[in-house]
């Protein structure tokens, strides 16, 4: 057993760590703002320092870093993506090496020109369009539909004439963009089967709302469809099967979510241990209190366990092994750990640490919205009861 990062890992580890630590943090300073009341805070970078981040990344290799090589990416196996994600997670800057859902991964060549090689370059964005407005919560409370059965979706389809009419609303988290096109997820077929549409910016009946920033938090986007029509060729795979899309990489990406959790708990331990070591208490440094030392400890005995994780499943991934199993419980065990990180901050800060105008708030919001909902823990709770149930082993 060997727990060494090869050569070639520590290379790709090492660009990484240079460019989050010479390109992006310098830049944490202009996303929080300078204002007391954080009015000038920003979600997103400049255009312009946008370009030039890419064009270095392209220059040092890391651009298209998870995307396979046919694809025109990098084609970086699982455990150096997660060393890459691990690194880049540890910056509020928002900024990724050319990351493409794989859903994506599905296009044909005439797709592939249009849509995904444009998504891949940042000439356009990708709005993934998944998730609707429950019914049955208040206003503002939202749901991912499961992978199995999507009857209470509300977005409604049918067929005119060899194209598709889409009415409803949906909702993407992804960052607004100049140019686009939605990825919508819409039932057409009896016992929710879904099929996926490929919506481009401009076309007749689909408009975007909401988007707009407050002190550095951004809304969600809202991307209405009133009688919109799409076209036969820009359905994305096989009618009705939209949730087979990428999913052979689903696995995989589940374990590289967990990575960008050890990045952010990574620097909620650095920003906690400077807090520890700079804030006075009865006229010494915090750091020597029992309680401070134990919370610390804590916090990176939980990182430690849950990079073990992460590192293990990605190479298994990497070795062709049948991830799902491990895949659910690195998320699983993520998204607790680093709920269990954040109040072990919380307790060395002297109360709850999202004080604007610091790294510290951008960071712990960043570590809820990286943690999975519920809906989806109990999906990864289900796939690994099932397998324990069914005798198998680990």
């Amino acid at each position: 057993m060997d727990f060494e990062l090869s050569e070639d890992l520590k290379m790709v580890q090492s660009l990484a760590r240079d460019f989050v630590r010479d390109q992006l943090k310098p830049l944490e300073r202009d996303l929080l703002g300078r204002s007391a009341d954080s009015k000038d805070a920003r979600g997103s970078l400049a255009p312009e320092t946008d370009r030039r981040l890419i064009s270095t990344a392209k220059e040092v290799g890391l651009w298209g870093a998870s995307v396979p090589e046919e694809f025109g990416g990098v084609g970086l196996g699982a455990l150096a993506t997660c060393l890459v994600e691990e690194e880049l997670a540890q910056t509020i800057v928002p900024f990724n090496f050319g990351d493409v859902t794989p859903i994506l991964f599905e296009c044909n060549e005439q797709q592939k020109q249009k849509y995904f090689l444009p998504a891949l370059d940042k000439e356009k964005a990708a709005y993934v369009a998944i998730v609707e407005r429950s019914a049955t919560h208040d206003v503002g409370a939202w749901y991912a539909m499961p992978l199995h059965g999507v009857g209470n979706s509300a977005t409604t389809v049918r067929r005119d004439d060899g194209q598709y009419v889409l009415n409803g609303t949906k909702i993407s988290f992804s960052r607004p963009a100049v140019d686009y096109f939605a990825v919508v997820f819409a039932i057409t077929g009896e016992r929710g089967a879904t099929t996926c549409f490929l919506v481009d910016k401009g076309t007749r009946g689909f408009n975007m709302e909401g988007g707009s920033v407050s002190n550095g938090t951004r809304q969600p986007l809202r991307l209405v469809f009133d009688n919109c029509m799409v076209p036969g060729e820009n359905v994305l795979g096989q009618e009705g099967k939209a949730f087979s899309l990428g999913a052979k990489w689903l696995p995989s990406r589940r374990i590289v979510r967990a990575a960008r959790v050890v990045g952010v708990a990574q620097r909620l331990l650095e920003e906690a241990t400077a807090r520890a070591q700079t804030w006075q208490s009865f006229g010494q440094p915090a750091g020597q209190q029992i309680g401070i030392q134990g919370a610390l400890a804590e916090i990176a005995a939980n990182i430690h366990s849950c990079r073990l994780m992460v590192y293990e499943a990605a190479w298994k991934a990497d070795r062709g092994d049948n991830v799902r199993r491990a895949a659910a419980m690195v998320k699983l065990f993520a998204a607790n750990m680093i709920h269990t990180v954040a109040d072990s901050v919380a307790h060395i800060y002297g109360g709850p640490p999202y004080i604007a105008g610091l790294p510290m708030e951008r960071l712990c919001r960043d570590a809820l919205a990286t943690s999975a909902s519920e809906l989806a823990l109990d999906l990864q709770r289900s796939i690994i009861a099932r397998d324990i149930l069914n005798g198998l082993k680990v």
